[in-house]
């Protein structure tokens, strides 16, 4: 081995070989966060989408559930839509939670859930009442003002939870 002079510039020939240095990816290349990132992506579009595709998931058994014991089993109509939003709410919540804002239940949570769709099961529920009145003006069949009915409660009733879920209740921390 030669030693180089102080002062004078090293080249790859002059110095020695004792294990030549691999070049290193920068950790953001190395690391798959991004991936991971859009994968459990908590951004409100997000979780928007997935909390109306939920909605829409929960609103059929709400609403199949309501239909099969009024117009089946001739369970009164309040009460047929009381066990309906149970069906569906219950279903709304587990899967909110665990899909829509990638979080786990908890008692506090459940708690929290439960006041919250409480309340708005009581705006629904009036909605569900008072929207039939108007309508029937138009003679639509029976079928059809019920429908435009729980579209009309299913959705105030959607936005409140979704606003109310995501700010307090499954806020990223």
């Amino acid at each position: 081995m030669t030693a180089t002079p102080p002062g004078t510039p090293t080249t790859s020939a002059s110095m020695p070989s004792e294990s030549p240095e691999q070049p290193t990816q920068p950790a953001s290349s190395a690391s798959p966060q991004p991936a991971q990132q859009s994968q459990s992506d908590g951004s409100l579009r997000t979780q928007l989408v997935r909390f109306i595709a939920v909605g829409v998931v929960c609103a059929v058994i709400d609403y199949g559930t309501t239909l099969l014991l009024d117009y089946v089993l001739g369970v009164p109509r309040g009460w047929a839509k009381a066990v309906g939003w149970v069906a569906g709410t219950t279903s709304a919540y587990f899967m909110n939670a665990k899909w829509t804002f990638n979080s786990k239940t908890s008692a506090k949570a459940t708690v929290a859930v439960a006041i919250l769709y409480l309340s708005t099961f009581a705006v629904q529920n009036i909605l569900y009442k008072v929207v039939p009145m108007p309508l029937h003006s138009f003679e639509l069949p029976k079928f059809v003002v019920d429908t435009i009915s729980f579209v009309i409660a299913q959705g105030v009733a959607t936005v409140t939870n979704f606003v109310m879920q995501r700010a307090f209740i499954f806020k990223q921390r």
